[in-house]
């Protein structure tokens, strides 16, 4: 059986509700096998660049897994013309995504062969945590899943040719990649090695720090120890990944436990209710006022944590904090880490900046005129803080360049950042934002309940806010959940 995506299948009956991506969807063994996914992505030299230069996954996880999220949504939607946009929308993300790796290697996020294999992880995971959870796919809901998975390369490439048509030849060209290519690449090791033990709280659990540490010192480690026995024998060996004694059980032990959960009654478990719920708890949504009640039940647990817990010493003494200039200091230092190093590397330079326009643009879902808008805005404003801070000439701004000159910094170039962005909210054009655009505003990029005061938000308040927060004058207002949060 071939698994052509036109002529032979309904493509219509790929996509959507009745797609067997959908009936996976809600399925909690989804939560292993995307991790496992993420690793052999990152394995592959050309991805594991792309991901140390331009992702924010490291400092931004759950934000990461929201809008991968909602990106799945749409591209396996029913509505053609919803799969369109989202696909020239990756595009245009991808397209400006290249450089070279740590050897001098050339990576473009729009080869197409490299994009391939995303696919390729996504559909090799998917029919192996069925495998591990003992209940394997049958042939045809294989054939059936492929031809889906093609065609949502196709819908981003405009074919599938990097991927076999055939499922017998797509395992023959997984194993030889897994074999000739998969490398232990540096954003592999971050994920196996630094992000499961230095993971950020979700937003359920902010505001509970000693509950979450507890819970990662645990669990941390031993997602690592699962993720690295689930992955192919022959990349474990070539990567030199060590193996936990016992792992191998304990991760069956997962997949089948998460399987089970597939059992309970419909409507139970909720992909997009739980990711929302990690990523940003306040929402319209009346499961809302659950998710509220349950983090302050947390906040409370994580308090009775801390009283139980020994002090070091037998005493606790609460330093003076220091005044002046020092303080200010470590309030640009918080602010350079929380917000303006996107990326997690210690220095801001443009890719930083770039996730930053990147995570406005998908937020507010602009299309392409506004997007391009946004990021020569950005861009602007990277050369103006690169002229102004970066000291050294090495190209990028240090934590310590930046606390070290004036935190406030902002010139022309980031007003015209704040400008694009108003000019995105005001969609009648009047040159004010009404109550209903505020509100849409703060609900879809910022996830906040706001309401204006006076009725309407005129250019230059907005300007004067959005500023003062990106300026790190003012770090506890709305705009603090889109670049702050994890």
């Amino acid at each position: 059986m071939t698994t052509e995506t036109t002529g032979t299948a309904d493509e219509a009956s790929l996509f959507g509700p009745n797609s067997q991506f959908s009936a996976f969807f809600d399925d909690p063994r989804w939560a292993l096998a995307v991790i496992r996914a993420t690793v052999l992505e990152a394995a592959h030299p050309q991805i594991g660049a792309a991901l140390l230069d331009n992702s924010t996954f490291v400092t931004h996880p759950w934000r990461r897994l929201r809008n991968t999220f909602l990106s799945l949504r749409r591209m396996f939607a029913t509505d053609p013309a919803v799969r369109e946009r989202e696909a020239a929308r990756l595009n245009r993300l991808h397209a400006r995504m290249s450089g070279s790796d740590s050897r001098g290697r050339a990576y473009d996020a729009m080869d197409r062969a490299t994009r391939a294999w995303v696919v390729a992880t996504l559909y090799e995971s998917a029919v192996t945590m069925c495998r591990l959870s003992g209940q394997p796919l049958d042939q045809d809901t294989m054939e059936r899943m492929y031809a889906e998975f093609r065609a949502f390369l196709a819908a981003l490439d405009g074919d599938a040719t990097e991927l076999p048509e055939d499922l017998h030849d797509f395992w023959r060209y997984f194993d030889r990649v897994v074999e000739n290519e998969l490398e232990n690449t540096e954003a592999a090791r971050i994920i196996l090695y630094r992000l499961f033990d230095h993971l950020p709280a979700p937003a359920l659990l902010d505001g509970a720090p000693t509950l979450w540490a507890a819970g990662r010192a645990v669990a941390g480690p031993l997602l690592g120890a699962l993720t690295v026995a689930s992955l192919p024998e022959p990349y474990r060996r070539r990567a030199g990944l060590p193996e936990m004694p016992g792992a191998p059980t304990l991760m069956q032990g997962a997949y089948l436990a998460a399987g089970l959960a597939r059992f309970l009654p419909e409507g139970w478990i909720n992909a997009e209710s739980i990711i929302e719920a990690l990523s940003s708890p306040d929402s319209d949504d009346p499961r809302a006022r659950t998710v509220t009640a349950l983090r302050a039940r947390m906040k409370r647990a994580s308090a009775l944590l801390r009283l139980l817990t020994p002090l070091s010493g037998g005493t606790f003494t609460d330093p003076a904090p220091s005044a002046g200039t020092e303080e200010n200091r470590r309030a640009a230092e918080e602010f350079f880490r929380r917000v303006l190093d996107q990326t997690g590397d210690g220095h801001l330079d443009w890719p930083d900046l770039a996730a930053m326009a990147r995570e406005l643009a998908t937020r507010l879902d602009l299309d392409e005129p506004e997007e391009t808008r946004l990021y020569d805005a950005f861009a602007a404003w990277w050369r103006e803080l690169q002229a102004a801070l970066d000291t050294d000439g090495d190209g990028r701004v240090s934590a310590e360049e930046y606390a070290t000159a004036v935190p406030s910094l902002a010139g022309p170039a980031l007003i015209r950042v704040a400008e694009v962005l108003f000019d995105a909210t005001d969609k009648d054009g009047n040159g004010s934002i009404d109550a209903h655009e505020y509100r849409t505003l703060f609900r879809t990029a910022f996830h906040r309940d706001l309401t204006t005061t006076a009725g309407a938000y005129g250019r230059s308040a907005f300007v004067g806010d959005f500023l003062s927060f990106m300026a790190g004058r003012r770090t506890d207002t709305p705009y603090d959940p889109l670049l702050a949060d994890a």
